[in-house]
């Protein structure tokens, strides 16, 4: 199957389905996957997603409500459709889906469905909605296949089919003592190979790997990931058997947590979503800007304080934004390198101090490289190889400070507890901006003025 994009020619047909009667617009969703009418949601009004719905299969509606991303709320059409209908759908959707999707609504809204529900539903779904919905608690689902490991091959197998019946795919079967405390897991593959008079606890693997209900969902990715799982089991303090959390759950959150670290990296907080309106995107984009008008201030004042060098070497003027701009965009390679090591894993004092060095020495032979073609630029172009010097120095010196900075300042925020991906680009800007400037109005003070005085004294 190929990927899905939205087209004009698939809207339309939509729309024309919308105003004919519902057995044709049925006929027309049949041709499309449900992820696929997900998609095609965004783009449609209130009252024909309902519809839609309404028409839909139950199976397919639950899958395409699941699908539908968070800032569409999918809880919005949930509560307005008929309490059938809606019961039909939370009841045929994974707790998990159903937990995420219920939790957006209001506290009398959530009672409302959740009250339509039969009880064991309903307490599956109150239980997760306990848990912050950024940790393994929050993401996992807590329908699970689970046998006792007292049982014989033929009664666990019993237990597997019987249990299995009501879920659409399960990759793992846990296996659970008489307090329901996690012994292990257990591979089909096994007990099916397994001879008749075989117990699962001759058959049960007691090496595994698990995770605390409260453990953060990325540190959960870090382990799926790092274990090639592609389910993880989840456990209370006790080592209660509590859920599981699996890799689709898993591709969800790294979206969701990319998203969030490409937003904040442009100085824009998580708070502000994708389709949001204008008033919270100023004003969550409008405090960082005034910070970086500050810092642009303070490379200004740098200039402020050159200012007879500026007037007898005027050329510099334009040298001074290339040198600037180029050591932007080396620290932002360098930040863009160390928060993603941040994001992966908490790095030690060894490698952090590893890290700083790496982007030190590569600061110092991309300076060298770029300061080379701007000593050859100057040079043959303003006839001034004393000039191509300073500019060779103040480009080496600068993507140095580049490259320390891009990688040593998200190092010591992180440490102090300040979020990364938020604060360091600002910083880092005030950084280059300054050295950017600094450096070569300050070795064109010392190089080429004496030469200047020396000329005008002779």
């Amino acid at each position: 199957m190929q990927s899905f994009e939205i087209d004009k020619t698939d809207l339309l047909r939509i729309e024309i389905a919308l105003e004919g009667n519902d057995a044709g617009l049925e006929s027309v969703l049949k041709e499309y996957h449900a992820s696929e009418i997900a998609l095609l949601f965004e783009k449609l009004p209130k009252e024909a997603k309902e519809r839609i719905i309404n028409i839909l299969p139950t199976d397919i509606a639950s899958e395409v409500i699941s699908e539908m991303d968070e800032e569409h709320r999918p809880g919005e059409l949930l509560i307005n459709l008929d309490p059938e209908k809606r019961q039909e759908i939370v009841e045929e959707l994974d707790y998990d889906d159903a937990t995420d999707i219920i939790s957006q609504l209001d506290e009398d809204e959530q009672q409302e469905i959740l009250e339509d529900l039969d009880e064991e539903d309903a307490e599956s779904i109150r239980a997760l909605m306990k848990y912050p919905e950024d940790t393994a608690g929050g993401i996992m689902n807590s329908e699970i296949v689970k046998v006792n490991i007292n049982l014989e091959k033929k009664d666990a197998l019993d237990e597997i089919i019987r249990q299995s019946e009501e879920m659409e795919e399960f990759y793992t079967v846990y296996v659970v003592d008489d307090h329901d405390i996690l012994q292990g897991i257990l591979s089909i593959k096994n007990i099916l190979k397994a001879k008749a008079d075989a117990h699962v606890r001759e058959l049960v693997n007691t090496d595994f790997v698990f995770v605390k209900a409260e453990m953060d969902q990325e540190d959960v990715a870090g382990l799926i990931s790092q274990y090639n799982l592609t389910t993880i089991p989840v456990v209370d303090d006790n080592m209660k058997l509590l859920g599981r959390v699996t890799v689709d759950d898993i591709i969800d959150v790294m979206e969701q947590e990319s998203t969030e670290d490409i937003l904040k990296f442009s100085g824009v907080s998580e708070d502000e979503e994708l389709s949001g309106n204008w008033k919270d995107a100023v004003k969550s984009r409008l405090p960082w800007l005034v910070i970086n008008l500050a810092t642009a201030y303070l490379a200004a004042s740098v200039i402020r304080h050159f200012d007879s060098t500026v007037t007898l070497i005027a050329p510099i003027a334009a040298y001074m934004t290339i040198i600037a701009g180029m050591g932007g965009n080396a620290a932002t390679q360098a930040l863009a390198v160390t928060v993603r090591r941040i994001s992966l894993n908490d790095l030690t004092d060894k490698q952090s101090y590893n890290a700083v060095l790496k982007e030190f020495l590569v600061g110092l032979l991309n300076g060298a490289a770029n300061g080379l073609i701007v000593f050859f630029i100057a040079w043959f172009y303003d006839s001034d190889p004393m000039l191509g010097l300073v500019l060779f120095l103040a480009m080496t010196g600068n993507l140095v400070v580049a490259g320390l900075t891009g990688a040593s300042i998200p190092l010591i925020l992180k440490r102090v507890g300040i979020d990364p991906a938020v604060a360091s680009s600002i910083i880092i800007t005030t950084f280059t901006d300054c050295a950017g400037f600094f450096l070569p109005l300050w070795f064109a003070s010392k190089l080429l003025l004496d030469s200047h005085h020396h000329l005008i004294h002779h």
